[in-house]
């Protein structure tokens, strides 16, 4: 009798949590992400177009559609739409480079109550941090393999 309660409680437990999980649609989350991603990536092309356009070369014409890029995430962000961006769009709007500014801007955004050096200054990187520590410390690793096999005569 003991263990039909138990096992009573924890299918009234699991229907319980159920109820509030909520169910996503894998589907319909992929085309959600590929149509946000896409509509920043064709806004990027557009702003390299444009600067195209007006004269500058490839590799200027690249930062200045990184610049205003970054600059609409982290103003969006402040005006707290790009978060709604964000659940629309899950990783479609998360992953390109406004998802990186918007990860930054969030963090100084919510510690900015706590002061200028310990609110800002120390979370500012709470997100971006490992992303830009792993990223340098795997360039450097793959730099010294690199270096290595290029003694080595392996490449040229």
């Amino acid at each position: 009798m003991e263990k039909n309660t138990i096992k009573d409680k924890q299918k009234q437990y699991e229907k319980y949590v159920k109820g509030f999980t909520p169910e996503h649609n894998l589907w319909l989350n992929m085309v959600k992400a590929f149509f946000t991603g896409g509509l920043i990536c064709i806004l990027g092309q557009f702003i390299l177009n444009y600067a195209t356009d007006l004269g500058l070369d490839k590799d200027t014409a690249g930062s200045w559609c990184s610049l205003i890029l970054i600059f609409l995430s982290v103003l969006l962000t402040g005006l707290n739409i790009y978060p709604k961006i964000g659940k629309f769009g899950g990783a479609g709007g998360l992953v390109p480079i406004t998802g990186f500014a918007n990860s930054v801007a969030a963090s100084a955004i919510e510690y900015k109550a706590e002061g200028q050096v310990f609110g800002i200054g120390c979370k500012i990187f709470t997100i971006a941090g490992p992303v830009i520590l792993y990223g340098i410390l795997s360039s450097w690793g793959l730099g010294v393999i690199y270096y290595i096999l290029k003694i080595m005569g392996v490449v040229s």
